[in-house]
């Protein structure tokens, strides 16, 4: 969330990546976008993921085949065919970029508008505007209604650049059944009565309805503001994990119909509580990697397969007193442990940055605070580097197992800071680097109060309480317009290979919709198998991960290999092998412990890997084609790789006396 409240206790958090090296900006393309607007089904109705029916754009809430209620998406509706969106849904991506439905590239210039996750500090009186951040009450619903209209407030939104707006919510926000006060919504008459949920829908419908896109954001489990140690520390801090993904799958389901909702923002700044940290990837109650991975699959396979899937990285670990561990991993983990999701190209990456927080600093003034620098300590090059390191590494390093957009969704800055200052150097050399790294963004927050501009000012527009609206300092305004003019890819982007880990570390890492849909094919293994539309190209030789990558085939069926049976050429003389039939190709694996136990072959309407083959042997250390395409998949460990062009369609391995029955060889077939 940003400008925090006080931070207290022994920790508290705020902010998170970091960078390096700079890649040169990429020149803007001359692609016009194709015709496109035929690939819109608009009017009727039509199959859902559920196998329901549903009508399109008809306007107000109504019941779905899922039981569940919908929000109206007639608005939305319109502002796609009469142009007005600027883009063609649903969104996806290739390699760094996101991408319409023409595949023209949509980059997101975003806005958070925050308050229906909640303002109150946690103690004291709820009405009393002196118990909230900054003594703005936002009444439980985004904050401004109560001070002007909502169509003011979204062309506003329209007029300062922004194509798109993350829109916070609450768990609890979504049960409240309390209604709004009529003092919360004194500027919007029309919305008295309605819970904050009703509220949320009608935010929601104005917004696409003006063609902004949304990105919803589980910013905290209960109503009030972030980001300390709070009780909203993780995604189940205050509620447990099936909790947590039922009311996401609640919220997706209620929106799909809109068009313009193209996002899943999973869970804001994961951060240690008084006890324990975060985690990514030790398969514990507290893991992200693993948490994020599982509710990113179900919101894709059970509510929206057409959803962007937004993972934040790690805010805060350790305990922020100087000779203690601590730190802000932010998406360093990613580089070796990447989320695969069951639809390819919908994942997106953030990270939030504000100046007073640090690589190992968490923000607090007094207690909580460290003798680390800050941010706004560093220089513009050790900045870059840091934020490189920590963040920006996702977009800028292409045809890896981790490459997607990055989205910083938090960053922003006190437009009351002096002249001269650190602050405002910070935020000069931070915007020059999403300009230079062409990078997607969203500021913290849009809007404000003007009365309590003394102490909060940094939102970008703010209304004072006769409805008046003024803007944000001229010096912070001119960064501003200069991030928002310019100049980065544009078009039409080409589709690049797709490169997927396979990570079957705690459990099956199943990511074949097809595959998940069918009996189990080896029952008390661990399995791992591609995406479909993916084949597997490599494996380590212990740890159990792969590595996929883009097949062009059509799928006619599976085959599962438990012995010798598809063996025609011994490839790998006194080992076991686990081949597929002739035409087939590996599309995963099962494992018993470290051991091989079966392959999964995928049957291709046309045969491929007809060719005499080869053996890649990976035993006795890394045997991988030219460039390592795809990246360090099982980072510290052998592994083998079949060549671009080739497909693995068999794995050897020996139990012979000093091995575990684990991958030794791949055969590789052109």
């Amino acid at each position: 969330m940003a400008v925090r409240a006080p931070l207290i206790a022994l920790l508290l958090v705020t902010v998170g990546p970091l960078g390096a090296p700079v890649p040169a900006a990429a020149a803007p393309p001359t692609n016009a976008r194709p015709a496109a607007l035929s690939v819109l089904k608009i009017g009727g109705s039509r199959a859902d993921a559920t196998g329901g029916l549903r009508a399109d754009a008809t306007g107000g809430l109504r019941a779905d085949a899922t039981g569940g209620l919908r929000a109206d998406a007639a608005g939305a509706w319109r502002a796609i065919t009469t142009g007005e969106a600027g883009f063609v849904p649903p969104l996806s991506t290739r390699g760094r970029y996101v991408v319409d439905a023409t595949g023209v590239r949509f980059k997101l210039k975003s806005g958070n508008w925050h308050g229906a996750s909640g303002t109150w500090n946690g103690s004291g009186d709820v009405n009393d505007d002196a118990n909230h951040h900054a003594g703005e009450n936002s009444g439980r619903i985004p904050l401004g209604l109560d001070r002007a209209p909502i169509d003011q407030i979204v062309s506003s939104f329209r007029e300062i650049g922004l194509n798109s707006v993350r829109l916070q919510f609450s768990d609890e926000m979504i049960g409240d059944t309390q209604p709004v006060t009529d003092a919360a919504v004194a500027a919007n008459p029309q919305f008295k009565g309605k819970t904050p949920l009703r509220v949320y829908d009608e935010v929601v419908a104005a917004l696409t309805g003006a063609g902004l896109a949304v990105i919803l954001n589980n910013h905290t489990n209960t109503t009030r503001w972030c980001c300390g140690v709070d009780g909203n520390e993780r995604w189940n801090a205050s509620q447990s994990t099936a909790q947590w993904e039922e009311n996401w799958l609640a919220m997706v389901r209620r929106y799909r119909d809109n068009p313009l909702v193209v996002g899943a923002d999973l869970y804001n700044e994961v951060r240690r509580d008084v006890w324990d940290d975060p985690n990514w990837g030790s398969g514990d109650d507290h893991d992200w990697f693993a948490a994020s991975q599982h509710l990113g699959d179900r919101i894709l396979r059970e509510a929206n397969p057409n959803l962007l899937i937004v993972v934040e990285g790690i805010n805060w670990t350790g305990i922020p007193v100087d000779g203690f561990a601590h730190g802000r991993p932010t998406l360093t983990p990613a580089r070796s442990l990447s989320h695969t999701l069951v639809e390819s190209g919908k994942l997106v990456y953030s990270a939030h940055f504000y100046d007073y927080t640090g690589p190992n600093h968490s923000g607090a003034t007094g207690i909580g605070e460290t003798s680390d620098p800050r941010y706004r300590d560093l220089s513009r090059d050790d900045l870059y580097n840091v934020l490189y390191q920590e963040a920006f590494f996702v977009s800028a390093e292409s045809g890896q197992h981790f490459t997607a957009p990055l989205w910083i969704s938090e960053f922003g800055v006190d437009g009351s800071a002096p002249a001269g200052s650190k602050q405002r150097e910070w935020f000069a050399n931070f915007v020059d680097y999403l300009i230079r790294t062409d990078a997607d963004f969203a500021y913290w927050p849009v809007v404000g109060w003007s009365d309590t501009r003394g102490g909060n000012n940094w939102a970008l527009l703010f209304w004072d309480r006769t409805g008046q609206r003024s803007t944000g300092d001229a010096w912070r305004t001119d960064i501003w317009n200069r991030l928002i003019a310019s100049a980065g890819r544009t078009g039409v982007i080409d589709p690049v290979p797709r490169w997927s880990m396979l990570s079957p570390d705690h459990g099956d890492f199943i990511q074949s919709s097809t595959l998940r849909d069918r009996p189990d094919w080896d029952a008390g293994a661990r399995k791992a198998a591609c995406p479909d539309g993916e084949r597997l190209a490599g494996i380590a030789h212990t740890g159990n991960r792969g590595l996929c990558t883009d097949v062009a085939a059509t799928v006619t069926g599976y085959q599962v290999v438990t012995d010798e049976r598809y063996v025609t050429t011994d490839w790998a003389s006194g080992y076991s092998k686990l081949q597929c039939p002739a035409g087939d190709y590996l599309a995963g694996y099962a494992v018993r412990g470290a051991a091989m136990s079966s392959v999964i072959c995928a049957a291709p309407a046309a045969p491929t890997g007809n060719g005499t083959g080869r053996t890649v042997w990976f035993d006795r250390g890394d045997n991988r084609p030219a460039g390592t395409p795809g990246g360090d998949f099982a980072t510290g460990n052998y592994k083998g790789q079949c060549a671009p062009g080739e497909y693995a369609t068999g794995i050897a391995y020996t139990g012979r006396v000093g091995k575990s029955r684990t991958p030794d060889a791949l055969n590789c077939r052109g």
